[in-house]
């Protein structure tokens, strides 16, 4: 019986990371029963991301997933989980003030119909991310690896919860919390295996469905590949409105101007900087205001979003930033992040464990070798003694805690 059940239970997982789960399975009258899919798929994410890695060594004789570049996009996948609730939140105050019309929860009509409410919404969420800079702030983190394999799926923002939001709200008038929390997860779960470029073709499914291939080209930074292909699950959104664009070209990954770096911070912050200094360059209130509400590519006299002479030529034999590190920096960062990974479920528990997590994010600090990382590492270091000595965390090997914490600046200067 045991045996059946984990059987049961590993095939609801894998069905919940393709959009394969029926309707009689996950509908939910109320909020707090429905289950925590994301949280759920973290072993799915860890196995389809080996097995990623290991076809990658077998089809191409390297590594498809650059250390780096693969961890950063995995700390920004655990750093955006913090404002978790944004949308689901917005959406009940909707729902309990404005109700027009209650649908039934458990109705099959209820559950498909908001599964298209859901990614129809999505298809919008995506496509101003694109088109206004202030939003495309928080999205570039998406965009900014210059690899495209499944850790990229997990580099999301920290702040794009923060306006996606709004766009939910004209669903929440007519389809119930429960039935919105569950398709918010699946739709962002089918996302995950789509960013692979082991997967060529999909044939007929290519019509209807967001697959690898029409994804590649979102991520893309040739002239045919920009603000194209904003689908989640469908890619008949894009087909309807004319943003659709077939794979043709080498698609080359990454932002128009590539940052160059994994620090974790500036890769999810540097945007806003960058558009408050643009704006600051303008005389007048219009001007300013168009940097941050018009598309990035815009500028004065101009149309609202702008055009794309300025940016580089796309040749397709563009480097990707991948700095070579010293193999005990490397092991250093690995393990520490293994002891990260060993613990992220406790993200969701309470908000000490949360400033635990955080500050362990920081350990991939050692990547960008700025002159003060070292000290940097120190101080975190020093945060994480003084929270296992105060019981605000748990350490996972209680016995070598302080002497672990001790040693890892040394390990960290000379690997500097």
């Amino acid at each position: 019986m045991a045996a059946a059940a984990e059987l049961g239970s590993l095939s609801a997982g894998v069905r919940t990371m393709f959009f394969m789960l029926t309707p009689n399975e996950s509908a939910f009258e109320k909020v707090e029963d429905v289950p925590q899919y994301v949280q759920q798929a973290t072993p799915f994410f860890v196995g389809l991301m080996v097995l990623e890695l290991v076809v990658g060594v077998l089809k191409t004789g390297g590594s498809v997933v650059p250390l780096g570049d693969g961890l950063t996009s995995i700390s920004a996948g655990m750093i955006s989980r913090l404002p978790l609730g944004c949308e689901l939140t917005a959406y009940m105050y909707v729902w309990d003030r404005y109700c027009l019309v209650e649908l039934p929860w458990d109705s099959a009509w209820t559950w498909w119909f908001t599964f298209l409410g859901v990614d129809f919404c999505y298809y919008w969420v995506h496509r101003f991310a694109h088109e206004v800079s202030i939003i495309w702030a928080a999205h570039q983190v998406h965009h900014s690896s210059e690899y495209y394999n499944l850790t990229t799926a997990l580099r999301q923002s920290l702040t794009q919860q923060f306006t996606s939001w709004i766009f939910y709200l004209p669903l929440a008038l007519v389809a119930p919390p429960a039935i919105f929390a569950v398709h918010i997860q699946l739709n962002l779960l089918y996302q995950f295996w789509i960013h692979t470029e082991l997967i060529r073709d999909l044939g007929p499914l290519e019509w209807v469905f967001n697959t690898p291939k029409h994804h590649r080209v979102h991520h893309g930074r040739n002239l045919y590949c920009i603000d194209k292909n904003y689908g989640g699950i469908l890619i008949i959104w894009d087909r309807l409105f004319g943003t659709f664009a077939l794979e043709s070209d080498k698609v080359v990954y990454g932002l128009v101007f590539p940052i160059k770096t994994f620090e974790i911070l500036y890769v999810q912050l540097h945007y806003y900087l960058y558009l408050w200094r643009r704006s600051n360059t303008y005389k007048t209130i219009s001007n300013k205001l168009s940097t941050f509400v018009k598309g990035p590519s815009w500028k004065p006299g101009k149309a609202r979003l702008g055009d794309h002479i300025d940016n580089p030529k796309v040749t397709g034999q563009e480097v990707p930033h991948s700095p070579s590190w010293s193999l005990p920096l490397q092991v250093y960062v690995v393990i520490h992040f293994l002891l990260v990974l060993r613990t992220y479920h406790d993200l969701f528990e309470n908000k000490m464990v949360r400033i635990r997590k955080t500050v362990k994010e920081y350990t991939h600090i050692n990547f960008i070798r700025w002159p003060t990382a070292a000290v940097l590492e120190t101080l975190r270091c020093v945060v994480m003694v003084t929270m296992q000595r105060y019981s605000y965390m748990t350490p996972l090997l209680p016995s070598l805690a302080v002497a672990t914490e001790v040693r890892r600046p040394v390990v960290c200067y000379n690997a500097l």
